[in-house]
C-alpha cells in the first residue's frame, strides 16, 4: 500500500539534506572515521565495536539512499530514520558520560551540547518525510 504524502519544498530539501548527511556518515563509518566512531559504541553492546561501526555504516548508507530516492513510502522511511537516531542515542550518552574525545568532540561542553541535537534529528526525520502531515490528514 502506498504511503504517498504531500510534502512542501522545504520538507523535500530537508529530506535530501538528511539523506546526503546519512550517506556521508555511513561512508565515514566504513572508511576514514571508522576508528573514532568506535568511541560511541557502549561497552555493554555484546558485539565487537568495529563490527557495530561497520554495520551501522551500512544501515546509514541504506537509510540515506532511501531518504534521497524513496518517494513512495516517505512516512515509514521517516519513522525508520527516527528510530535509528533513537537507537544510536545511547552511544552519544556513552561518549558524554565516559568523556571520550572523538569526532571533534574534545570537550565536555561539546559532547553535552551534541546530546541535544539527537532530538532535533529525530524531529527533522519525521517532519521532512511528512509524518506530521499524514497524521493531520487522518
Amino acid at each position: 500500500m502506498s504511503e504517498k504524502t504531500n510534502t512542501t519544498t522545504a520538507q523535500d530539501v530537508a529530506r535530501y539534506v538528511l539523506g546526503t548527511f546519512m550517506v556521508g556518515a555511513g561512508v565515514g563509518h566504513l572508511t576514514f572515521v571508522r576508528k573514532p566512531f568506535q568511541a560511541q559504541v557502549p561497552d555493554w553492546v555484546p558485539q565487537d565495536k568495529d563490527t557495530v561501526v561497520l554495520e551501522s555504516g551500512v544501515v546509514e548508507i541504506g537509510l540515506g539512499l532511501l531518504m534521497l530516492f524513496n518517494k513512495r513510502y516517505k512516512v515509514p522511511m521517516g519513522v525508520g530514520l527516527a528510530a535509528f537516531y533513537l537507537a544510536v542515542f545511547p552511544g552519544n550518552i556513552h561518549q558524554y558520560l565516559d568523556s571520550l574525545p572523538a569526532l571533534s568532540l574534545d570537550t565536555e561542553r561539546k559532547r553535552y551540547v551534541r546530546l541535544f541535537f539527537q532530538p532535533v534529528l529525530i524531529g527533522l526525520a519525521l517532519w521532512s518525510t511528512g509524518v506530521f502531515n499524514s497524521k493531520r490528514a487522518k
